[in-house]
């Protein structure tokens, strides 16, 4: 029996090949699609509304979405579509090319990931790729509490974990919990606290 060999799809392959019902990353050179359950679209939602608050009520030069496609690159230079949960995006970045797919190859200002059971993508692999990519501030909202106590302690509770890229191109990282402010560099007046989400 001879295997067949899957050619793996470019970025700008996943862009076209991409089904338009539902939401899909590009994994290792494969279309997978990101199913949510309820809890993770209203935290992912609470997140993305307390962000157009900022925008809106401050005039900030940035668009807050939940669709955008960005190309990331992992260790291996294997190119990767990843979709943040939440994206903030310099709002003349996103308006340069106005017929342009919803897809970046350029860093964004801030992403969100709210951490499902497969939390290591979020704070190994995407942590990795976002930071090579160099997006400001990343953060990792582990609402469950569920990613090992290597990365969030013990007792294991929610936390919120906010990586800003410093001089150097690395993430420095903060930890929030219960009632903590979350301090956040794109949102400075931010009054969010871990609790809320």
């Amino acid at each position: 029996m001879i295997a067949t060999v899957t050619e793996k799809l470019t970025f700008d392959q996943f862009l076209v090949e991409c089904p338009e019902d539902g939401l899909y990353e590009l994994v290792n050179g494969e279309i997978v699609e990101i199913i949510s359950t309820r809890n993770h679209i209203d935290v992912a939602g609470y997140i993305r509304d307390s962000f157009y608050a900022q925008i809106k009520n401050l005039s900030l030069n940035y668009v807050v979405t939940s669709q955008t496609a960005i190309r990331t690159v992992n260790k291996a230079g294997v190119e990767q579509g990843r979709r943040p949960d939440v994206s903030v995006i310099d709002r003349d970045l996103w308006r340069y090319d106005r017929s342009a797919y919803a897809a970046l190859r350029e860093p964004i200002q801030l992403a969100v990931e709210v951490t499902s059971m497969n939390w290591n993508v979020d704070y190994i692999h995407k942590f990795d790729e976002y930071q090579r990519l160099g997006i400001s501030e990343y953060w990792v909202v582990d609402y469950l509490g569920i990613a090992s106590s290597k990365f969030i302690g013990k007792p294991k509770v929610a936390t919120v974990f906010v990586h800003l890229l410093d001089a150097d191109g690395n993430y420095q990282t903060t930890t929030f919990k219960g009632s903590d402010r979350i301090v956040s560099r794109t949102f400075p007046e931010l009054t969010l606290t871990a609790l809320q989400i």
